[in-house]
């Protein structure tokens, strides 16, 4: 090959690369810490797909801090989040709902009335896939209560998906569409107390 076709050829492949897009910078995570605070509520279609690899689809209610409501389709389960509570309500059970601490789950991380992800031994993993940055997170004082995975898309920036480890290393993946932020959300859709009642 002479030396002219070797500089037309040089010349194609830079002109490519000018027209490819550029890969997205990673967020900071600063940046993450302000939009996730910024979540004061909102709402998304999810589709979940557990450890078993079961795939289950409904909509998500957030309401900051402390509060999350998972309404399943099709099957009638719930999962509320409130008052340092989680509940898992499901029709298929005679049992009372199972309960446990808020705290002890690692979605308390992104309920908290105030995150901040530069927190020592919070973030155990941070990193852009070209794409989105991925930020792993734990309690820095309970790292035995499992992590989360935090997916986000910049430009706005937005959540797109988590995945949460649990204690024992099982994973759920929760990934989020038509996230909208906002709305005025009663308390009533996160009462634990209120959706005992109601059952009964």
């Amino acid at each position: 090959m002479g030396m002219k076709q070797i500089r037309i050829l040089l010349a194609a492949i830079f002109s490519l690369a000018l027209a490819l897009p550029a890969s997205a910078a990673k967020l900071s995570l600063a940046e993450i810490s302000a939009y996730l605070n910024s979540l004061q509520s909102a709402s998304s279609d999810f589709t979940q797909v557990n450890s078993d690899g079961s795939v289950s689809t409904g909509k998500l209610f957030i309401k900051r801090p402390g509060r999350a409501r998972f309404q399943y389709d099709n099957n009638n389960l719930l999962v509320l989040a409130s008052a340092n509570r989680v509940a898992v309500f499901d029709p298929k059970s005679n049992q009372p709902p199972e309960q446990y601490p808020l705290t002890k789950t690692p979605l308390n991380l992104i309920l908290a009335r105030q995150i901040d992800l530069s927190r020592s031994n919070m973030v155990t993993g941070y990193r852009s896939d070209g794409s989105n940055t991925i930020v792993t997170a734990q309690d820095p004082q309970h790292p035995e209560y499992g992590t989360i995975q935090l997916v986000f898309s910049e430009g706005p920036v937005t959540l797109k998906q988590w995945v949460i480890t649990d204690e024992s290393g099982q994973k759920t993946s929760t990934i989020l569409k038509n996230l909208k932020t906002g709305g005025n959300f009663g308390q009533l859709m996160f009462s634990i107390d209120a959706e005992l009642a109601r059952r009964r």
